[in-house]
């Protein structure tokens, strides 16, 4: 089939999560990183963790001195970690990540009181081990950060943009949303294509994203395959907005 089709009609402007509130997202889903650190001889060193995020999203670690990782935050506090997509589909280097890098500290008073609430409900079992005298909370102060969406989207926000950022609350919920559409309402993926996504000559439109302000879609025409993107009338703000947002969308778009 032909590809790059052009959408015929103008597409109303849509908004985009920025790079930091990818970022932040994709730290808000997951609980499992890679971590590294700098050996005694300074070679790089990797290790995988678990983890937790403040509100702010400062990510938590906890971690032991039984670990090389664990002697090495102690030598030397320059660390990063590597935060993927929790649920990979297709090619792994076409998904989401994002590369935190800083230095360690521990926390103290009120912030290692939430240090130690968020990586109890990341990890049950730290109410066990947490305290033991050989395990330290750390929380990473970001310095540097790097998201990368897939191939060709990337972007480096600053620190204060990242901690700024809001997680999208609906995205634990996009992808089962997603398979959702796909599979019962393609009629209605369709008319969103052809009314609102500007291909009034489409013959089948899939989605491929959802998130809080809208929906990415691929569409087949007689002109080949195109793609667009259909806004929603309100941002989301709450994790079960996504089905409502939608609804009103399919309506819009059957007029």
């Amino acid at each position: 089939m032909l590809t790059g089709a052009e959408p015929l009609e103008p597409v109303p402007p849509a908004r985009r999560r920025t790079p930091a509130e990818e970022a932040r997202t994709l730290v808000a889903q997951g609980r499992v990183a890679t971590l590294a650190t700098l050996s005694e001889d300074g070679s790089p060193w990797g290790s995988l963790v678990l983890y937790a995020a403040l509100d702010d999203g400062t990510p938590v670690v906890c971690v032991s001195t039984l670990a090389e990782h664990g002697r090495n935050l102690r030598r030397d506090k320059r660390a990063s970690l590597v935060i993927g997509e929790a649920e990979l589909d297709g090619d792994p280097l076409d998904s989401g990540r994002v590369t935190l890098a800083g230095r360690v500290e521990e926390p103290a008073g009120g912030e290692l009181e939430a240090a130690g609430s968020a990586y109890g409900a990341a990890s049950p079992a730290s109410n066990l081990y947490g305290g033991f005298g050989d395990f330290t909370y750390y929380v990473l102060r970001v310095e540097r950060v790097r998201w990368v969406g897939g191939y060709g989207r990337m972007d480096s926000p600053d620190a204060a943009a990242y901690h700024a950022a809001e997680p999208d609350p609906v995205a634990p919920q996009a992808a089962s949303a997603v398979r959702h559409l796909n599979e019962d309402h393609a009629d209605a993926l369709l008319a969103m294509a052809r009314t609102l996504g500007g291909f009034p000559d489409a013959t089948e439109a899939r989605c491929d994203g959802a998130d809080r302000y809208g929906l990415d879609l691929t569409v087949g025409t007689p002109r080949g395959t195109g793609s667009t993107r259909v806004g929603f009338a309100e941002t989301v703000i709450a994790p079960g907005g996504l089905r409502a947002a939608t609804v009103e969308l399919a309506r819009r778009a059957r007029g």
